[in-house]
């Protein structure tokens, strides 16, 4: 199974809200946004730090965790071409909040995580919605 996360604190939650399912093999994932041409969101070293911190976040839930760190623009093709190098099973999130109209003003990344998918995509609901 792979489990793309953001950050730190979303891992914690990701591997919180995943854990009840006892997925038998996982990886995290983290991509980090790279600007192909355009100035990236954030330095590169800093970027791969976010990841280290989620990925020793995850792994405090699921300590034989494997990662992958991928660099992409598209956030959703880092995921999936993630997804379809490992050949996983499936691919597990945790939604994010956000404002609807901010979610269709910047493209709804879990909508086009679910209808891009050739793997089946489960969402696993935060601790709080159960």
């Amino acid at each position: 199974m792979l489990v793309p996360v953001a950050d730190e604190d979303d891992a914690r939650a990701t591997a919180r809200a995943l854990a009840p399912y006892d997925p038998a093999a996982v990886t995290v994932l983290h991509v980090v946004e790279k600007g192909e041409g355009v100035p990236d969101k954030t330095p590169v070293e800093q970027s791969e730090a976010i990841a280290e911190a989620a990925f020793e976040a995850f792994r405090e839930t699921f300590p034989d965790a494997a990662t992958e760190r991928v660099y992409r623009r598209d956030v959703v093709a880092g995921i999936l071409d993630t997804a379809a190098d490992l050949d996983v099973s499936a691919v597990a999130f945790r939604p994010r909040g956000g404002a609807r109209i901010l979610q269709f003003l910047a493209g709804d990344r879990s909508l086009r995580l679910i209808t891009e998918s050739d793997v089946p995509v489960i969402s696993v609901p935060d601790g709080d919605d159960t």
